[in-house]
C-alpha cells in the first residue's frame, strides 16, 4: 500500500505545481522523452526536486525511527530533540563567518552541529536524578532547540545578504534542490539506510531492556553509538541541503508502529518508504495551496505534525515504548 501510495506522490510531484499538468503527458513524457514542449520542460525541471524530496523523506523517517529507539521516547525526532536546529546553527555560522557554500562544506558543517546538538541534549537530560528518560530529553531539546534557534535569528538579523539566503531555507524547502544535491546527498542517505538495517535485530534486543540485550550478545553501547551516528548523519545531510524540515521523523515511525508492530525490521524500512511518501506528498500541497507560488514544504510538514504530535503526548501510553 505505501508503494502505492509513493507512486501516487511521485506522479503527482511531477504533474502539479504552479502550472498543471496531465498525468497522460507525465507518463508520455516518461516513457518517451524528447520533446522539447514546455510541458516537458516543466516536468525535467520538476524531476530533481521529486527525486531529492524521495531521498530526504526516506533519511528523515529512518532517523526519526533510530532516535526513537535508542531514546525509547515515542516524540523524540531531529526537530524535538534539537538536532535540526543545531546543524541549521551551523550552516549559519559557516555561511555568514567562514565564507563556505559548497554543498560537501555545508553537509560537514551540518553533520558537528548536529552531533555536538545531541550529545549536548543527552547530557542535560541525563544530569540530575533517574537519568535521561523520554520527558527529560523532550524537554532538554525543546530548551535547546529554542535556545539555537535563537542564536541563528541572531546571527542572520544583522547581515541582510545572509538574512536573505537563508529566509526560505531556515523554513524548510527542497524547491532548490538540483541533480548536484542529489548526487551529493545519496551516498550519505545509502550508508544511513543500510546501517540502519543492520542494526534492526539488536535495537529490538535493547528494547527488552539493556540487561537482557547484554545477555544476548548485544554490544550495547556499540549499537547505540551506531544507531546515534546514523540518525544524526540523515539528518544533518537533509538539513543542509533542505533547511529544517520537521515532524517527518515523529510522524512515520509512531503510526508505522502503531500499525505494524514494535519490529525495527519492519519499522526502518516502512519509515523510509512513508517518509518518502509523506514528504512529496507535503510539497505538491505546498505548491497547489500557493499557487501561484508555493508554501514550502516545511510549513506544510508542520501542519500536518501538530495534531499528530499533541495526539501522541495526549494518550497515556505508547505501543511499547
Amino acid at each position: 500500500m505505501e508503494i502505492v501510495i509513493v507512486v501516487v506522490a511521485l506522479l503527482s510531484s511531477v504533474a502539479y505545481g504552479s502550472k498543471s499538468i496531465p498525468f497522460g503527458d507525465v507518463l508520455g513524457y516518461l516513457f518517451n522523452s524528447g520533446s522539447d514542449s514546455f510541458e516537458a520542460a516543466v516536468i525535467a525541471a520538476r524531476i530533481p526536486r521529486t527525486v531529492f524530496g524521495v531521498l530526504a523523506g526516506s533519511a528523515l523517517g529512518v532517523s526519526g525511527a533510530l532516535m526513537q529507539a535508542i531514546t525509547r521516547n515515542p516524540v523524540a525526532d531531529p526537530s524535538i530533540l534539537g538536532v535540526n536546529t543545531g546543524a541549521s546553527l551551523m550552516v549559519v555560522i559557516g555561511i555568514a563567518y567562514l565564507n563556505i557554500s559548497s554543498g560537501l562544506g555545508l553537509i560537514g558543517l551540518s553533520f558537528v552541529g548536529a552531533i555536538l546538538t545531541a550529545l549536548f541534549v543527552y547530557g542535560i537530560a541525563s544530569y540530575g536524578f533517574g537519568g535521561a528518560n523520554s520527558l527529560k530529553l523532550a524537554l532538554s531539546g525543546a530548551a535547546v532547540s529554542t535556545a539555537l534557534g535563537a542564536l541563528v535569528n541572531t546571527i542572520m538579523l544583522p547581515d541582510s545578504q545572509v538574512m536573505k539566503e537563508f529566509r526560505f531555507w531556515q523554513i524548510g524547502s527542497i524547491g532548490g534542490a538540483t541533480c548536484d544535491d542529489i548526487r551529493l546527498v545519496l551516498p550519505f542517505v545509502i550508508i544511513g539506510i543500510i546501517m540502519a538495517l543492520i542494526l534492526a535485530s539488536s535495537l529490538n534486543a535493547m528494547a527488552l531492556g539493556d540487561e537482557m540485550a547484554v545477555s544476548l550478545g548485544v554490544n550495547v553501547g556499540l549499537v547505540r553509538a551506531l544507531s546515534a551516528l546514523a540518525g544524526v548523519m540523515l539528518c544533518a545531510v537533509v538539513t543542509a541541503i533542505a533547511g529544517p524540515v520537521g515532524f517527518v521523523g515523529l510522524m512515520l515511525p509512531h503510526l508505522v508502529r502503531q500499525l505494524l508492530d514494535n519490529d525495527m525490521r519492519l519499522i526502518i524500512p516502512f519509515s523510509a518508504v512513508g517518509g518518502a511518501g509523506l514528504l512529496v506528498i507535503s510539497d505538491v500541497i505546498g505548491r497547489v495551496l500557493g499557487r501561484p507560488g508555493e508554501l514550502e514544504v516545511g510549513i506544510i510538514t508542520a501542519i500536518l505534525g501538530a495534531p499528530i504530535f499533541i495526539w501522541i503526548v495526549a494518550r497515556s501510553k505508547a505501543k511499547g515504548m
